[in-house]
């Protein structure tokens, strides 16, 4: 539907730029959707299958890793509450949910890199190999440098419309609606239960467990007597379960896409329940990488590893330093992996614990402790974004680079650059960030000194492509 709205080279990138955002939920299903949709209309603009497949690849997974609903939070919360479980002095009434949420303020590479690429769109600038690809395809309408396609990359699975099928916009917004309004429904259901069974345990008087009857006493377990609406929503949420609330918005987008498909006459009920296994086929590299990097977290876990980290380091070590610390050594690991979930699974148990304990060795004061605890959090977070954009071997990167029919590393050599640019400045960003007390005015001033620099960078070294 959006993309009869690119009538040029600079609105096919932003409607290219904008359906990357919207389809928030899951970075592989972004990949897919937008790639395959878009190429045809890049194409006719003489985009260079580069520029789209950054475009595609820059815009899945960080909107993923920021978004409140995406498939990355239930896997997110869970290293989260493991590695807080255990903490000493720590206030266990805080729940990952509200933990991540308050992080997000320090998520600088995945905000910035979204920013980025309308800096680039906007001015019509580019830099790098990728100005190369960009002059190549404007002036000789060759779109990839490649004439034929790698013959050791497989093949994408056919994703075009069924033929003859009515291409109804409700078939894919429905879906999509269904599980976030089913996933909002779950965070309030389980949020009024558990706040509930709280009030019972600390004694205090509630009617029943009902919507009304919680909502009316939640302020005594809020922190403040006269709450906000949002304070009190946020810590409904911060005590929903996550995870349940994530296995009911699946199964109801997934029941609501089958009854659209086969009620819609589009494919018959066998063919949808193939079509259904097949994308779930999709799935199985990143399940068996996250297995096995939680059995790694676990193998970490069962030998102490961060207790003996936070010796070695909890006298020698600025807690400031931590989130540059983290930022580096889970980039290097994200580019080693190929993978964003295996670096979490990794490092959040190892550098939650470690952090914590070097701020009360240090004696920091304990706001400044639990800021610098969630830029840790949102740095594991986005470096593993920013390793993941710089590996050849990144699952998302190299589904960008299929759905996009473009060179796989023509799209890694044409990405590095910007990746790494933005990278650079938000280490910076995140480092300055708790050093100068942190909080949510100091990140917000941060976020647009780093995009002055960033279109500074662009405008400096970027040349213009005409359209």
């Amino acid at each position: 539907g959006l993309s009869k709205y690119a009538r040029s080279p600079r609105s096919t990138q932003f409607i290219t730029w904008l359906l990357g955002v919207a389809i928030f939920f899951d970075d592989y299903a972004n990949t897919l959707i937008v790639g395959n949709t878009m190429r045809p209309v890049t194409d006719k603009f003489k985009i260079s299958r580069e520029k789209l497949a950054y475009i595609v690849d820059s815009t899945a997974a960080p909107v993923s890793a920021v978004a409140f609903i995406t498939t990355w939070i239930g896997a997110e919360l869970s290293y989260i509450d493991d590695a807080t479980a255990s903490l000493a002095n720590f206030d266990s009434g805080i729940t990952s949910y509200s933990l991540f949420i308050s992080s997000l303020k320090y998520s600088f590479y995945p905000i910035l890199t979204l920013c980025f690429i309308l800096i680039l769109v906007y001015t019509k600038r580019d830099f790098g190999p990728m100005l190369k690809a960009e002059k190549r395809s404007r002036k000789t309408g060759k779109v990839s440098a490649s004439t034929k396609g790698v013959d050791d990359e497989p093949d994408m699975e056919d994703l075009s419309p069924v033929k003859g099928a009515p291409l109804k916009a409700r078939n894919a917004v429905l879906p999509v609606m269904m599980v976030i309004l089913v996933t909002l429904f779950g965070l309030i259901d389980t949020g009024i239960t558990n706040s509930y069974a709280e009030m019972v345990d600390q004694g205090i008087a509630v009617a029943s467990e009902s919507w009304g009857a919680v909502w009316s006493q939640i302020h005594l377990i809020s922190g403040t007597d006269n709450p906000s609406f949002f304070m009190k929503m946020g810590k409904l949420i911060g005590q929903a379960d996550s995870y349940i609330a994530l296995l009911w918005a699946s199964f109801a987008g997934v029941l609501t896409a089958i009854l659209l498909t086969v009620g819609g006459r589009i494919m018959s009920l066998f063919n949808t329940m193939h079509t259904m296994t097949t994308g779930f086929k999709t799935m199985l590299p990143a399940i068996i990488i996250l297995t096995l990097a939680w059995a790694l977290a676990i193998t970490t876990q069962e030998l102490y590893t961060a207790d003996y980290i936070t010796s070695i380091l909890q006298d020698s070590i600025s807690p400031y330093a931590m989130p540059v610390l983290i930022f580096v050594l889970a980039a290097f690991i994200a580019f080693s992996t190929g993978s964003s979930w295996s670096t979490m699974a990794i490092l959040f148990p190892i550098a939650i614990p470690t952090t914590w304990a070097i701020c009360q060795a240090q004696g920091i004061d304990p706001d400044l402790s639990m800021e610098i605890l969630l830029n840790v959090i949102a740095v594991v977070l986005a470096a593993s974004v920013v390793g993941d954009h710089c590996s050849p071997i990144s699952d998302t990167t190299i589904l960008s680079s299929l759905a996009c029919d473009c060179n796989h590393i023509d799209h890694v050599r044409t990405q590095l650059p910007y990746a790494l640019t933005v990278g650079s400045v938000s280490i910076v960003a995140g480092g300055l960030s708790t050093l100068l007390g942190g909080g949510w005015l100091i990140s917000i001033i941060l976020m647009i000194v780093s995009l002055a620099i960033l279109t500074g960078i662009v405008m400096l070294i970027g040349k213009k492509v005409d359209e």
